[in-house]
């Protein structure tokens, strides 16, 4: 009996890629997301490199041990939009942004670093020292 060939789509590369994301953005090993998902840290390589698919109930115990909406791993994909924004998006998933800030590592870290701080108000003294170093005139709801 042999085998048919999974051919892995866009769609599935850019779900792998968010599952990487968001695994990054919360400082989490690849070990640690397995034992919470009961399977092995090599599936969850595949799953991140997109060499296997993810079927819908594992991307659910993944969204579940990632602590987000399974609707984030299909963010930024194109969809159902209203037909005013339709015009401005791609039909078809395309490659990552090199310009996208989020998809730079660098990014990741700062979130981390940021969502590690220990207080609200030393989260606060940072986002004002990001605000002055950039000029920015308008305060956010971090100042108040």
């Amino acid at each position: 009996m042999s085998r048919k060939a999974v051919v892995i789509s866009a769609v599935d590369q850019h779900i792998a890629q968010r599952m990487l994301l968001r695994r990054l953005m919360l400082g989490m090993s690849q070990t640690d997301l397995a034992k919470k998902c009961g399977i092995s840290f090599q599936q969850i390589q595949k799953y991140e490199s997109a060499g296997n698919r993810i079927p819908a109930s594992r991307l659910f115990d993944i969204s579940q041990a990632m602590e987000t909406s399974v609707a984030f791993f299909f963010m930024g994909l194109p969809g159902n939009f209203p037909p005013e924004t339709k015009a401005n998006r791609s039909s078809r998933v395309s490659e990552p942004d090199k310009n996208d800030p989020l998809a730079k590592n660098e990014s990741l870290q700062l979130i981390k670093l940021y969502w590690n701080l220990p207080t609200d108000d030393q989260r606060a003294m940072v986002m004002k020292m990001l605000q002055t170093l950039n000029g920015a005139t308008n305060t956010s709801e971090t100042d108040k």
